[in-house]
């Protein structure tokens, strides 16, 4: 990925480990919450699909609906940074398994996103320091090995449970507990 700005990431880091429980290479995963934007199945929602590759990197698929467009027959540039936050957070919480909020996100858009097109996005963990977890991503347009049309970096803090519960809808908690309930899943916030 070339830099959005300056160098990345920009302090001295550890190389992240993978958390044991993470999930294997070639496991597709499901949404973290029914009711999320980014990959759940909310109306008008991004739909966001993703995978953990071989080299533990996640890949991710948006497929642009007009229903995602800005500029007319074009991809809104917020809502593909929404994806990109998605893809990043998705790849901290399943690799990393430590709940974890955006702290930063930096995006650079190198071509236009066309409505109808698909976005392939493969994120991958850049380091940790502290709780500072870094992590980056490239966008390909219409193939895995496409042109890509938008980079990202994000810096995200890890955060306890607490975050969620005084910031958080109780409802949506109660929501999120029940559904990783009838998944079988531990009890996590992201993913």
């Amino acid at each position: 990925m070339s830099p959005v700005s300056g160098p990345w990431p920009p302090v001295p880091v550890e190389p992240p480990e993978i958390h044991p429980k993470a999930p294997a290479p070639g496991t597709n995963l499901g949404a973290h919450f029914a009711e999320c934007f980014g990959c759940g199945e909310v109306e008008g929602g991004l739909h966001l699909r993703s995978a953990i590759g071989d080299d533990y990197t996640v890949r991710s698929k948006f497929i642009v609906t007009a229903a995602h467009q800005g500029a007319p027959g074009l991809a809104h540039g917020g809502l593909l940074a929404c994806a990109f936050d998605e893809a990043l957070g998705t790849t901290v919480g399943n690799l990393l398994h430590k709940p974890a909020v955006t702290g930063k996100l930096e995006t650079d858009f190198r071509q236009p996103v066309p409505v109808g097109s698909t976005l392939y996005i493969e994120a991958r963990l850049d380091g940790i320091a502290g709780r500072k977890i870094y992590v980056s991503a490239d966008g390909h347009l219409d193939a895995v090995d496409g042109p890509v049309a938008v980079n990202a970096r994000a810096l995200f803090i890890a955060v306890g449970f607490e975050h969620f519960s005084t910031h958080g809808d109780p409802q949506a908690l109660e929501k999120l507990a029940e559904q990783h309930k009838r998944n079988k899943r531990e009890w996590d916030i992201n993913p």
